[in-house]
């Protein structure tokens, strides 16, 4: 992955992805939403078929073939925050993004696995009674990302 940024930056991707169409439409978010790089863990997608604006061939993508690979190839200086409904996670409405940092989703049917969870820097969650689709609640946290308080 790349690991020479001066300044702030930000990747988000998919544990397990679902759907090709839910990663087309986080990817096509995350080009217009600022993120400086794309990724996949685990072999559970495929060609993603609402990427409509090319965000692919348009912005850095890395696939991982499993979590221990990514982790390895974290950017130095980024913190893993996983996107996780769970009562140990903090507040997106409260959260102070880090200025380096990597977006970390699961899919909508298994969530982040627990080694993700374990290994993530930051667990955040939004006011949702139930989970959302995976490119809505990237989307949503990327937005938030920028019209944010000042960065840790």
């Amino acid at each position: 992955m790349i690991d020479n940024f001066e300044n702030e930056f930000f990747g988000i991707g998919i544990q397990n992805g679902k759907t090709p169409e839910n990663l087309g439409v986080l990817w096509r978010s995350a080009q217009n939403l600022g993120a400086s790089f794309i990724f996949t863990i685990g072999n559970r997608y495929a060609k993603q078929a609402c990427d409509t604006h090319n965000a692919v061939k348009s912005m850095p993508y890395f696939h991982y073939d499993n979590f221990e690979e990514f982790y390895k190839h974290l950017p130095k200086g980024a913190r893993i925050v996983g996107v996780e409904l769970t009562d140990e996670a903090e507040n997106l409405e409260t959260f102070h993004h880090p200025r380096r940092c990597v977006y970390l989703l699961g899919a909508e049917d298994h969530g982040l696995t627990d080694k993700a969870t374990a290994k993530s820097h930051f667990l955040v969650k939004f006011k949702s009674e139930l989970s959302l689709n995976v490119s809505v609640a990237g989307s949503i946290v990327m937005y938030d990302r920028g019209i944010s308080k000042p960065r840790q």
